[in-house]
């Protein structure tokens, strides 16, 4: 598919992670204004509070954009979504007739903060990167026993904390925890000393769900994507992840790029499952290609140290939400997803610290002179991803986070018993 022109001249530049063909949603404000459902094209951003009161689209037979958040366009559903995207085109598309209407409701980024683009109903991370996956068994378990015996079967997860999930932008506060080193008998409560991310993708649930759904169904089910970064403390993760795996180590913070890239913006990106050497139940099967060809990076302080691609997934975000109503869970309009970490078979393609650094062992070496094992305080983590058309690219917007110092012990003072 080749570029689609717009009136909005910033969509037409092969740079603009926004052109036509994207038109991914947020929510914004500008000045002290109320936040407000937003459209991004090119550097502008198109009110959709405004165009739904002067009459240029109408999805419902009440207003869908009087909240800040998409959560009601989710529940409207797949034929809705069809025809807003629909109409969006035909607003913003060279030539358009009504021009001179929209314009007046176009909003220069440069002037907007962005906020969290829906209301998050609950959180499921997983597990679903192969190399990822044998990377972090490797080091724990040894290159035999990387990957878990169910691994290879079902996309394994654990259930997260919506409430922790935050907007791209938002700064991160160095997690206190549980912390048993090799050289200490008994526990210790201190700042995480192995504060590390990872580069994933995640998934919004649009549709609501009451039982088990095929993957074919999951994947209409699918709202749209977000670029995610699940924050994990390393260390505490070390001690309390037995039996029941993450918990307080991931419980700080999961940060999202602020723009939902609509799965029909996609659609062009499709491509194949990786090889498996086991087949999978017919339940997980794909029913054609599920996974996304999307270039990924990862960034410390604006340098590049890490490039994968979301194709390097093992199951598809598809597959995940299928799996994860085989037991009739219900799921809501809201879900998120994540993939978990997105890594691909060399050592620069690794999507988080734990692997670059292979657990603080090889220090990553940065273009200033300096190393980093883990996130210092200070630093600026960054995850960058846009599938690559012809002449275009679909982005997501960067989804940024520093880590500020952690806080003076929250405890001291406090006597007990």
């Amino acid at each position: 598919m080749p570029l689609m022109r717009s009136w909005v001249s910033s969509a037409n530049s092969a740079e603009t992670p926004f052109p036509l063909n994207n038109l991914p949603y947020g929510v914004f404000s500008v000045g002290g204004d109320e936040p407000r459902c937003g459209v991004a094209i090119g550097e502008m951003i198109l009110d959709m509070a405004a165009v739904e009161e002067a009459g240029l689209i109408t999805l419902d037979e009440v207003p869908c954009f009087e909240l800040p958040f998409w959560n009601e366009v989710m529940d409207l559903g797949p034929e809705v979504w069809a025809r807003l995207r629909a109409r969006l085109t035909d607003l913003l598309a060279e030539g358009a007739a009504e021009t001179e209407q929209v314009a007046p409701h176009l909003v220069p980024q440069t002037e907007a903060q962005l906020h969290m683009p829906f209301l998050v109903s609950e959180f499921t991370d997983f597990y679903a990167g192969k190399h990822h996956a044998t990377n972090v068994g490797t080091m724990f378990r040894g290159a035999e026993n990387a990957l878990p015996p169910n691994w290879l079967h079902i996309p394994i997860g654990y259930n997260g904390r919506a409430s922790s999930v935050v907007v791209s932008g938002t700064a991160i506060r160095r997690p206190w925890g549980q912390i048993k080193g090799a050289d200490h008998a008994l526990p210790r409560f201190a700042p995480s000393e192995r504060f590390d991310i990872e580069l994933e993708l995640g998934a919004i649930v649009g549709v609501p769900s009451q039982g088990p759904i095929s993957v074919a169904q999951a994947d209409a089910n699918i709202f749209g994507y977000v670029l995610l970064n699940d924050w994990s403390a390393r260390d505490i993760q070390a001690w309390e992840y037995q039996p029941l795996g993450p918990f307080q180590s991931k419980a700080t913070a999961t940060s999202i790029s602020p723009w939902i890239v609509a799965a029909a913006a996609l659609e062009p990106f499709r491509c194949a499952a990786p090889h498996r050497e086991v087949a999978l139940l017919p339940h997980l099967q794909d029913d054609g290609p599920m996974h996304y060809d999307i270039p990924l990076s990862v960034t410390l302080n604006s340098e590049t140290i890490a490039q994968t691609n979301a194709r390097e997934l093992y199951y598809s975000a598809a597959q995940q939400l299928a799996h994860h109503t085989t037991s009739g869970c219900p799921m809501r309009v809201g879900d998120l997803l994540g993939s978990g970490t997105i890594s691909g078979p060399e050592r620069g393609n690794r999507g988080s610290l734990l692997e670059l650094s292979w657990g603080g062992k090889e220090p990553l070496a940065l273009a200033n002179g300096e190393t980093r094992s883990f996130i210092e305080d200070g630093d600026t983590l960054g995850l960058h991803g846009a599938a690559q058309g012809d002449g275009f690219q679909i982005g997501f917007g960067d989804c940024m986070g520093t880590v500020l110092p952690a806080l003076e012990d929250p405890y001291k003072g406090q006597t007990h018993g």
